[in-house]
C-alpha cells in the first residue's frame, strides 16, 4: 500500500496558522486506497475537522481521529483508536475521537456486517505507521542525527544516544515535509503493546455520566418537535383526518399529512408538531384518522408460514449453489431425512427508539441523528428531494442500539419532509409501540432440509428457504437470482468434504417490509443448518461434535478442540443435556456448547453457555467477549420469548408487554474464549449469534429427545 502524494509545504504552513493543526493524514478514499489531504481537502478541514476520515495532530501534540463509521455499542469508537495508538506510539486516553458527517470521500460509511474493523484495519495500522516514521525522520533531521537511532514512544520522538526528547507538536510541521516512506515496517503481534491487550473503553465514562450526545439528546436552536401517525397496516393510506381535538393540546402547532419511502414504496401518515415531545405524543393521540387500505392484501401469520411450506414442498427454487448430484442420490435412496424448520419475525427493538432531527433550508439539508449509514441518506434524501448530494448534510450521533434498523432511510426521510413543510427544524420521535408496529423487520423462513447418509457418512444434502429477501429494494435481480445470503452461516469447509450440496431459495413476498437484523440471514439459517446437522449425527449414531469435525478443516478443528476442553464435553454424565452448534458469519466462525438440565416444577433450564470464537486478527479481548455474550442474550431472546406476527395486516407486538425481552435472571453464565492466530481479522458484533438457538435446541433434544423445528419455544413447556 502506497501513499499517494506528498503534502505541499504551503498547505502546512497555512494550516499552521490558521488552524493549529500540524499534520493530516487522511485514512480512506472511495476507491479504499490511503490519501493525502490536498490543499482544498486541508483548507475544508480548518473549517470543519469533520469533512473526511483523518488523523489530525496539532501543534499541540494533540492526536484527533475523525471516526467515519457509527458507534452503536460495538465498540468500534475504542477499538479503532486502540490500532492508531498502538503504530503512532502514544497513549491511548490521549485520542480524541469524533465523527465524521457523511461523504463520498469516506468510501462506504455503512457501520453493519461487523466491517469497521476487518474491512479496514490494515489501512489503519499503516498509515499511522507512515505518521510516525515522518515524526521520527523529522526529529532526526533536526538533532542531525540517525533516523536508527531515534525511536517514537508515549508522543515524543526519543534520540537513544543523547537521550533529548521532543513531543509531536514540535514535530508536525517539519514532519509534513519530509519524504513520505513507500513500505513502513508494521511491528510484529509478538510486539503489540496496545492491539491484542483488554482496556477500558474510552467511551465508557461519558455514556455512565451522562455526558455522552444520543441522537435524542441532541438539540439545536428553534427546534420544533413532531410525532406521527402512521398507517398500521404499513401500506395504506390516508382518506381523511380530524386535527380538531389535537390543536387543542397545549403545545401544538400544526397537523398536517406526510409521505415518506419506505423501500419502493411510501408510507403516508399524519405529522404532528409542538413545541415539546409531550405535547406532539399528546396530539397524535387525539388524532382521528380515516385510512384507505385497500389494493394490498391485509396478511397474517398463519398464511404466511402456510404459503412458505407449500414453496419449498413443491418448488425447486432459485439454485444458490449446487456441487455433485444431490437429486439424485435423494431421489434413489432407501432412506433419507427429510424435515422443516421456521424462524419468526423479529423486530430490532434498539432500546433507543428511533428519532431524527433535520432541517430543510431551500436547497440544502441537514440531519442529526442515530444513523449506520450517512452515505445511503444522503443517496436517498438528494433524490427525493431533488438536492445535490453535497447538499445533504449529516451528522452522526451515538446510538442506543441499531442491528441493522438504523442503516434504514424512511426516519430520515419523514423528518426532511416535515421540516421542509414548517420551514424549521424539528426533531422527529418515534414511540416503542411506532418502532415495533411500522417495521422493517427481520423476515421469518421457512426452510426444507434433506439428507441422506451412508455408512455414517453424508452422502448428500439439499436446503431450500422460503422467505423475503431483504435485497428486494435495493436489486433487480432479487426477484430472479436466488438470495445471496442462502448459505450465510454454513461453514465453507463442509463445501470442501460434502461432495453432493444443494442451496436454492424459493421466492416469496408479501407487503411486509423486511431488512437486515443482527447477524442477517445466519441467524435463521444456522438455526435449520446446524439443527439438522445435530440431526444427521444423532441417525449416524455419532457425537455431534466428532460428526462435525469429519467435514471441517484444521483451524476449526482447533476450535472444536476449545469448545470440548472449556466445556467439558467429553466428560458429560447423566440427565445433563449437552448441545453444540457452529457457524461462520462476517469472515469469523463461532462455536456453541449449551448445558441445559430439567427444572423441578417442570421445563427446562439452561445451565451455562461456552462460546469460543475464532476473529482471527483482533484489537481488544474484552470487547469481544462483551459483542458476544450480547450475542447470546440477544439470540436467546429470539429463540425462546418474543417473535413478531401479524393478523388483518397488523403487527399484534406493540411493546415490551408483548415482545417480552430475556431479564437478568433468565440469563445463564456464559464464558467466552478467543482464538488466537494469524489470520485476517474477521467480525466481531454479529458472529457471536448464529449458533445460540441451534446449540439450545440440540441440547434440549440431546437431553429430553424432544427435537425442536420451530421458533420461537417455551423453556418453560418443553
Amino acid at each position: 500500500m502506497s501513499l499517494d502524494k506528498e503534502i505541499s509545504r504551503k498547505s502546512f504552513l497555512k494550516i499552521a496558522s490558521l488552524g493549529g493543526i500540524g499534520l493530516c493524514l487522511g485514512l480512506f478514499a472511495a476507491d479504499s486506497k490511503t490519501h493525502i489531504l490536498t490543499d482544498e481537502e486541508i483548507e475544508a478541514a480548518i473549517q470543519s475537522v469533520e469533512l473526511n476520515a483523518w488523523v489530525i495532530i496539532d501543534t499541540n501534540g494533540k492526536i484527533t481521529f475523525v471516526d467515519h463509521r457509527a458507534e452503536m455499542g460495538q465498540g468500534s469508537f475504542h477499538s479503532v483508536p486502540q490500532i492508531l495508538a498502538e503504530e503512532l506510539e502514544v497513549n491511548l486516553n490521549d485520542i480524541h475521537v469524533i465523527f465524521g458527517k457523511g461523504d463520498k470521500k469516506y468510501g462506504n460509511q455503512v457501520t453493519g456486517g461487523s466491517s469497521t474493523i476487518r474491512s479496514n484495519y490494515k489501512n489503519f495500522l499503516k498509515i499511522t505507521a507512515t505518521a510516525r516514521e515522518m515524526l521520527i525522520a523529522a526529529a532526526a533531521v533536526k538533532w542531525s542525527a540517525d533516523h536508527s537511532d531515534c525511536y517514537a514512544e508515549n508522543g515524543h520522538v526519543i534520540h537513544r544516544p543523547s537521550g533529548k526528547k521532543a513531543h509531536y507538536g514540535e514535530l508536525v510541521l517539519a514532519a509534513s515535509k519530509m519524504p513520505v516512506p513507500k513500505d513502513v515496517k508494521l511491528k510484529k503481534r509478538s510486539d503489540y503493546k496496545v492491539i491484542g491487550k483488554p482496556s477500558r473503553r474510552i467511551d465508557t465514562k461519558s455514556k455512565t455520566n451522562g455526558s455522552v450526545t444520543f441522537g435524542l439528546d441532541k438539540k439545536i436552536p428553534g427546534m420544533l418537535y413532531a410525532a406521527v401517525e402512521r398507517n398500521p397496516r404499513l401500506r395504506g393510506k390516508v382518506k381523511s383526518f380530524d386535527a380538531t381535538e389535537a390543536l387543542k393540546v397545549p403545545g401544538v402547532k400544526k397537523v398536517f399529512k406526510i409521505k415518506m419511502l419506505v423501500f419502493k414504496t411510501y408510507r403516508e401518515g399524519v405529522a404532528v408538531v409542538a413545541d415539546n415531545t409531550y405535547a406532539a405524543l399528546q396530539g397524535k393521540k387525539a388524532l382521528k384518522v380515516v385510512w384507505d387500505d385497500t389494493g394490498f392484501e391485509h396478511i397474517n401469520t398463519a398464511d404466511i408460514y402456510k404459503r412458505q411450506e407449500e414453496n419449498v414442498r413443491t418448488k425447486e427454487g432459485l439454485s444458490y449453489k449446487k456441487q455433485g448430484d444431490p437429486d439424485k442420490i435423494l431421489a434413489t435412496a432407501g432412506k433419507k431425512i427429510d424435515v422443516m424448520y421456521q424462524t419468526p419475525y423479529q423486530s430490532h427493538y434498539a432500546m433507543e427508539p428511533l428519532n431524527c432531527i433535520a432541517h430543510h433550508q431551500g436547497d440544502k439539508v441537514e440531519i442529526w441523528g442515530p444513523i449506520q449509514a450517512p452515505d445511503w441518506v444522503q443517496d436517498a434524501l438528494s433524490e427525493e428531494l431533488g438536492l445535490k448530494r453535497e447538499n445533504v448534510i449529516v451528522n452522526m450521533t451515538f446510538l442506543g442500539g441499531g442491528f441493522g434498523r438504523k442503516a434504514f432511510m424512511d426516519y430520515p426521510h419523514e423528518a426532511a419532509v416535515i421540516s421542509k413543510e414548517i420551514n424549521a427544524p424539528v426533531q422527529v420521535v418515534w414511540t416503542r409501540e411506532d418502532d415495533s408496529t411500522q417495521g422493517p423487520y427481520r423476515p421469518g423462513i421457512t426452510y426444507r432440509c434433506e439428507g441422506v447418509l451412508i455408512n455414517g457418512k453424508i452422502e448428500a444434502l439439499k436446503f431450500r428457504m422460503s422467505g423475503q429477501n431483504n435485497d428486494h429494494w435495493r436489486e433487480e435481480s432479487a426477484k430472479t437470482q436466488a438470495n445471496r445470503s442462502t448459505s450465510e452461516g454454513f461453514l465453507e469447509p463442509y463445501f470442501e468434504n460434502i461432495k453432493n450440496v444443494s442451496f436454492a431459495e424459493v421466492p416469496f413476498e408479501i407487503p411486509i417490509p423486511s431488512m437486515w437484523w443482527r447477524s442477517v440471514y445466519a441467524s435463521t439459517n444456522g438455526f435449520a443448518y446446524e439443527s439438522f446437522l445435530d440431526e444427521l449425527s444423532h441417525e449416524a449414531g455419532k457425537d455431534p461434535l466428532a460428526f462435525r469435525r469429519e467435514y471441517l478443516d484444521e483451524r476449526t478443528h482447533k476450535l472444536i478442540d476449545k469448545l470440548e476442553e472449556v466445556s467439558g464435553w467429553r466428560k458429560r454424565k447423566k440427565n445433563e443435556g449437552f448441545g453444540v452448534a457452529i457457524t461462520e458469519c462476517f469472515a469469523s466462525t463461532v462455536g456453541h456448547v449449551v448445558k441445559v438440565s430439567k427444572k423441578p416444577d417442570g421445563g427446562v433450564k439452561i445451565d451455562k453457555v461456552w462460546a469460543v470464537i475464532d476473529c482471527g486478527w483482533y484489537v481488544n479481548p474484552d470487547i469481544i467477549k462483551a459483542q458476544v455474550e450480547g450475542s447470546v442474550v440477544m439470540g436467546l431472546g429470539a429463540a425462546a420469548f418474543h417473535e413478531i406476527t401479524f393478523k388483518d395486516g397488523k403487527t399484534e407486538q406493540k411493546n415490551f408487554y408483548a415482545y417480552p425481552m430475556p431479564r437478568i435472571n433468565d440469563i445463564p453464565p456464559i464464558e467466552v474464549f478467543v482464538i488466537d492466530n494469524d489470520e485476517d481479522a474477521g467480525g466481531v458484533g454479529e458472529p457471536g449469534l448464529p449458533p445460540l438457538a441451534p446449540a439450545l435446541t440440540n441440547a434440549i433434544f440431546d437431553l429430553t429427545g424432544k427435537r425442536i423445528r420451530k421458533l420461537p419455544f417455551d423453556l418453560n413447556k418443553v
